[in-house]
């Protein structure tokens, strides 16, 4: 049996933002998709069928369906952000409890996104977490290079100076853990708690018993208070 790593040493915490730090089911994510959908279809002229296939083809090649769009298409990543984060965030609701959680974790939190800074101070004001964080490192710092890339995680690690060995990172896709884990980061999946249905690929819902997963937790507000105790 694999032991599992703890928390007693960590001093940075590390948080994925979408589907990470509010609940898959408020599908705020789909409203991105949606977007991304249109504008691939309308960049390439072709049907919205085609356009969710090569969406879907490139997330899945590329880390993120614009990373592929740039590499294949010659898409300017300004162009694909300001267009698929024009979303509604109203479905997101204050989290005061999760906030308290955070705040009384021990030392440095950051957020390591491949969205953009913008939608991310949105998210955060809308949650009530924006004063918990100490930087948001977002696709553009990342020079569009997204999670799960090496180079993004070694670069977030350099621009802040984290010691991978006493950091924890939160994530919704185990693929993201796997360069945390082998860096020696404590990592932990934050997974949908089957109370609602949730709009997800197939593979995006794999990997709980990947060994890059130290934890899995279903109520990330009642994780972190454990851990804050």
């Amino acid at each position: 049996m694999t032991t599992k790593r703890p928390f007693t040493h960590i001093d940075t915490w590390v948080f994925d933002l979408d589907n990470t730090l509010y609940p898959h089911h408020v599908n705020l994510w789909q409203q991105v998709d949606r977007r991304i959908g249109e504008f691939i279809g309308a960049w390439l002229k072709v049907s919205p069928e085609e356009a969710r296939r090569i969406q879907k083809d490139y997330y899945r090649r590329y880390g993120t369906s614009m990373r592929g769009m740039m590499t294949e298409h010659g898409v300017r990543a300004d162009d694909f952000l300001a267009y698929v984060h024009q979303i509604d965030h109203s479905p997101l609701q204050p989290n005061p409890a999760m906030g308290a959680a955070i705040a009384r974790l021990p030392g440095r939190k950051l957020i390591l996104t491949n969205a953009s800074t913008d939608h991310a101070d949105k998210v955060l004001q809308r949650l009530g977490m924006d004063a918990h964080f100490e930087a948001v490192f977002d696709i553009i710092a990342a020079d569009l290079e997204p999670k799960p890339a090496a180079q993004t995680y070694q670069k977030f690690l350099k621009d802040y100076g984290v010691d991978p060995r006493k950091a924890a990172m939160f994530e919704d896709l185990a693929r993201n853990l796997v360069i945390p884990h082998q860096l020696g980061m404590t990592t932990v999946l934050v997974v949908p708690d089957g109370s609602r249905e949730v709009v997800r690929e197939d593979w995006e819902m794999e990997g709980r018993d990947d060994p890059c997963v130290d934890h899995v937790t279903d109520d990330l507000t009642g994780f972190l208070q454990r851990l804050a105790r």
